[in-house]
């Protein structure tokens, strides 16, 4: 029986984050991505909707998730589906903090785009470090933030994403992949990835510092 820890998971999601900010050949980084709907003459906030709405649809069909899975090159075992669905929701994050003007290969960056994969539960895990979901994030308060902070947070992450899983220390995989929110009986469950990205838009690029 394959078993999965907390730790395996903040395993793969590092995996799937330095391959959203580096790219895949024949599949553009987080920054490219972001920069093809930069171009749209709106504020931040109107652009990151765009892109949501793509994600939702055009990555939303099989051919676009199988196509990830022949990508995949894991440092553990793990269903392609739940690591191309991780991928395609933390490309999608990184994409919309680009757009709000973070630097994505900051390390920071890089732990509130993890928080932001907890969708609702984003607000209560980034309270704590004085941030709002939904006002504006001042990049020196991003910057201020501790090295021990981060790890508090991604350990948070850690284990809300864990608790989709299972309730206990280690779970099955086998089990996992209905569990997730990923994909469901081979369909891409977009209603998660759509308040994923709604998180992700409201703490990167806040209504309120678009329209200023």
């Amino acid at each position: 029986m394959e078993l999965i820890s907390q730790e395996k998971i903040m395993q793969v999601l590092d995996w799937a984050y330095e391959r959203s900010v580096n790219g895949f050949s024949g599949l553009d980084s987080a920054e490219e991505l972001a920069a093809s709907y930069a171009k749209e003459e709106s504020p931040a906030y109107d652009q990151a909707n765009s892109l949501i709405r793509w994600q939702n649809t055009k990555s939303a069909t099989s051919g676009f998730i199988t196509g990830l899975g022949g990508l995949i090159t894991l440092p553990i075992a793990l269903p392609a589906n739940i690591t191309s669905v991780l991928f395609v929701q933390i490309r999608m994050i990184a994409a919309i903090a680009h757009l709000g003007g973070y630097d994505v290969k900051d390390d920071k960056v890089k732990t509130l785009v993890f928080a932001c994969l907890t969708a609702n539960s984003a607000k209560e895990v980034l309270k704590d470090i004085g941030i709002a979901v939904g006002n504006k994030l001042a990049m020196n308060a991003v910057k201020s933030i501790s090295g021990k902070t981060l790890i508090e947070i991604n350990k948070k992450v850690g284990f809300k994403l864990f608790t989709k899983f299972g309730e206990k220390g280690v779970i099955n995989l086998g089990k996992a992949v209905p569990l997730l929110g990923g994909l469901i009986g081979g369909s891409f469950d977009a209603y998660t990835t759509n308040t994923i990205g709604n998180v992700a838009r409201d703490t990167f690029t806040p209504k309120e510092v678009a329209t200023a």
